[in-house]
């Protein structure tokens, strides 16, 4: 006679393995959440590194801070950058004679109702740096 735990039901049952229901909707919903999440963050990120290439590029063909500028400026009506204005780029004077251009906004995105996303972007591009890869 075969004892109670050992009858093929309990047997079967022991070795079942998966997911619930209840945990597919919430694996479900926190997926959906981290791809609303990835979908809004990424068109900042892009818009970073585009920005963080025209001041690399301003700074390496500039000779002066109005010509940084200028140049930044035209990098961002090319690339469609809104986020800064030459006007926001802080240009100091090295002792080397070069120019460093640094720079650092805010971007807010709103999630759902009164929550949102805050991302701090900040850069710079030194004398010698070469182009942005």
């Amino acid at each position: 006679m075969t004892s109670p735990a050992r009858t093929p039901v309990r047997a079967l049952r022991a070795r079942q393995r998966g997911l619930s229901l209840l945990g597919l909707i919430f694996f479900g919903v926190i997926l959906v959440f981290g791809a609303l999440l990835v979908m809004k963050v990424f068109p900042t990120a892009t818009e970073f590194i585009a920005i963080k290439r025209a001041v690399v590029k301003a700074r390496n063909e500039g000779a002066d801070p109005p010509s940084i500028r200028n140049s930044f400026e035209r990098a961002s009506a090319i690339d469609d950058i809104t986020s800064i204005t030459g006007k926001d780029l802080q240009i100091v004077r090295r002792p080397s004679g070069e120019y460093a251009v640094s720079f650092a906004y805010e971007k807010r995105i709103p999630l759902f109702g009164p929550a949102s996303l805050v991302l701090d972007y900040r850069g710079e591009a030194l004398p010698g740096a070469g182009p942005v890869k």
